[in-house]
């Protein structure tokens, strides 16, 4: 409908795969890179996961299609919904093993020869099986067998399981502990992020024959990141839909207001869908008030825009005439302000901020320090550890630290900074002051921060980067204390990193919202430490705990 208008040959955000239009965003040449390493390293299993629409299927299509045919032999399966047998049968089509029979025994036996052949030829046979987290029991343990196919010197056969965060606990189950310690190479998807979304955005319209350079302002793009997290998938729905509401209104870009009102109206419909849904499903809202305490406090700008909606229209329109007015007035000053210093001059300002918590030395004038790279070697100057964060305000304020925000403002180049200091009466506590303000409200800070933060913090017991299963030392004692302090751990003190300890570090993890991996990596040390009452750490909360 809407091509002719805009100059495209062809629809640029189609919701179906299409090859021509793939584009590998920094996250996801990341995951690339895993996947080839374990298949060049014939590691036998390979995970990869990520949420609904952050384009595993086009990792994993891109992987295919580099695959040399020469040197590779590859099947890929759609359907988890099989039971053993079927999935035997479906591989070995795949690969085109030709077979009479539909006996799982036969069926493994023909696959075997099968890999002892390319093996002897140096091919290596890869599967891929998606959507992995609808397998049932009984084929994941088939999946075992299969990788069990190997000679005395390496696997026969690399087997990639994709799938959506829920396959990661069905892995971490006990009876599938045989499975999941096979698993050497894993990888969780995250969304891109602003700068790579516009890239995507970019790269779909030139593919569809469109220019490019000015379909979407600035704002625009920046509200479609907002909505989309940096998914694909939402990412095409929302330019789909600004595009068809650019052409009914007989105009040649998609503005922030076409944007904001385009995302509403995806909204409502999601909203309309779920409204349809069987009332069995009334027990979830329940549970899901439970924590409505908790969103109000991070929303809180969202809920009183929601609390506004049942006041009278006039009043309403008046209300939000007002808002936007007074929010473009602090965006236009506030642009001034900080163009009006350089932008290594605001990483030191807002560095600065962070070390005066920490009771550091300050970064003297005239260093340059520019951007987070600069940072990084300052917190290394002053002993301290450092945390690059990615993600939005809630999970943020979860972590629960002081932080540098990287801020994006259109009217001036290069970056600018902020530090996040506290949270007080629904209000965020930033430093250096911005007009004279100290605090800031969600949307104020959220329409022009990148999503991207830089965080201090401290590891006194020296526990990062030294944590292996088995590993044994005063430092594996050390983490159990913490554990322990946390309420994670009720086991002995051993000094041995044992399947109880690892255990621990997951539940850990997942009471506080982390990947449950088993890994001591930077932002699990930091919330243990946080747990526990030895330190003094610098929190948002206010003061120091």
């Amino acid at each position: 409908m809407y091509l002719e208008f805009h100059g495209f040959r062809e629809k640029p955000f189609n919701l179906t795969p299409d090859p021509r239009f793939v584009f590998l965003s920094k996250v996801h040449r990341e995951a690339f890179a895993h996947l080839l390493y374990g298949i060049n390293n014939r590691v036998g299993f390979i995970c990869l996961t990520g949420e609904v629409g952050s384009g595993k299927t086009t990792v994993l299509r891109a992987l295919l299609s580099q695959l040399d045919p020469n040197h590779c032999r590859t099947a890929l399966i759609f359907n988890p919904c099989l039971s053993a047998p079927e999935l035997l049968q479906h591989i070995n089509r795949e690969l085109g093993i030709p077979t009479c029979s539909s006996d799982s025994p036969n069926l493994l036996d023909d696959l075997n020869l099968f890999l002892l052949q390319q093996s002897a030829e140096g091919r290596t046979v890869v599967l891929v099986i998606d959507e992995a987290q609808n397998l049932q029991a009984t084929v994941l343990e088939q999946i075992r067998l299969i990788s069990n196919l190997e000679t005395d010197k390496e696997k026969l056969i690399q087997i990639i399981l994709s799938g959506q965060p829920e396959l990661i606990p069905i892995l971490e189950r006990k009876e599938m502990r045989q499975l999941s310690q096979r698993i050497t190479v894993r990888y969780h998807l995250q969304p891109m992020d602003f700068q790579d979304t516009v890239s995507y955005i970019h790269r779909r319209i030139v593919v569809a024959g469109g220019k490019g350079g000015d379909l979407f302002s600035g704002r625009a793009l920046w509200r479609i990141y907002r909505y989309s997290q940096g998914l694909p998938r939402l990412i095409n729905a929302a330019c789909d839909r600004a595009l068809l509401a650019a052409y009914a209104r007989d105009t040649g870009r998609v503005s922030s207001r076409i944007a904001k009102e385009t995302i509403i109206d995806l909204k409502k419909n999601r909203t309309s869908s779920t409204k349809k849904r069987p009332l069995i499903l009334i027990p979830a809202f329940v549970m899901l008030s439970a924590i409505f305490g908790g969103a109000i406090y991070v929303n809180w700008d969202e809920f009183v825009g929601s609390f506004n909606a049942s006041l009278p229209m006039e009043a309403k329109e008046e209300h939000t005439k007002k808002t936007s007015l007074l929010t473009a007035q602090f965006s236009r000053a506030m642009a001034a302000e900080l163009g009006a210093i350089s932008e290594s001059e605001s990483a030191r300002r807002a560095f600065n901020s962070l070390a005066s918590l920490w009771n550091v030395l300050p970064v003297p004038e005239g260093s340059d320090l520019k951007d987070f790279n600069g940072m990084e070697q300052a917190a290394g100057d002053r002993k301290l550890r450092h945390h690059r964060f990615s993600g939005n305000l809630g999970a943020l304020l979860r972590i629960d630290y002081p932080a540098v925000l990287e801020l994006v403002l259109p009217s001036i180049p290069g970056k600018r900074y902020i530090s996040l200091v506290g949270v007080e009466n629904g209000q965020l506590l930033v430093s250096p002051p911005l007009m004279e303000r100290t605090s800031l409200s969600f949307s104020e800070l959220e329409t022009h921060w990148s999503g991207h933060g830089f965080l201090l913090w401290s590891d006194p017991l020296n526990l990062l980067g030294r944590m292996s299963s088995g590993a044994r030392g005063d430092h594996i004692n050390r983490l159990q204390r913490l554990l322990k302090e946390a309420g994670a751990f009720s086991g002995p003190l051993t000094d041995v990193y044992d399947s109880g300890t690892l255990s621990a570090v997951k539940e850990f993890q997942s009471s506080r919202g982390i990947e449950p991996d088993g890994i001591i990596g930077g932002q699990t040390l930091m919330l243990l430490y946080r747990s526990g009452d030895r330190t003094e750490i610098p929190s948002l909360a206010g003061g120091r705990k």
